[in-house]
């Protein structure tokens, strides 16, 4: 398991949570408390989204950023905003 602490690797979590508790190696203890972590962790996100939102300015979130590579050419990707 990788340690990105992205919004892949929380989901990785939940499901393997998921799993776990529907068959039996995982309390619904545990699973209470793995999935209230993850909604903390979600709800930091959204401020993220929403000071992005109210301020304009763009946040670097390594959060929110996906594992995918980019297309064999391309090295990186630069956003614009029309204010």
């Amino acid at each position: 398991m990788s340690n990105n602490n992205n919004i892949d690797e929380l989901r990785l979590h939940l499901f393997d949570t998921l799993r776990g508790l529907k068959n039996g190696t995982v309390s619904v203890e545990t699973a209470q408390a793995m999935s209230n972590v993850g909604k903390t962790i979600i709800d930091t996100a959204k401020v993220e989204i929403e000071f992005t939102k109210a301020t304009g300015e763009t946040v670097v979130s390594k959060f929110l950023e996906s594992e995918r590579e980019l297309p064999p050419g391309i090295t990186s990707i630069r956003q614009h905003r029309i204010a």
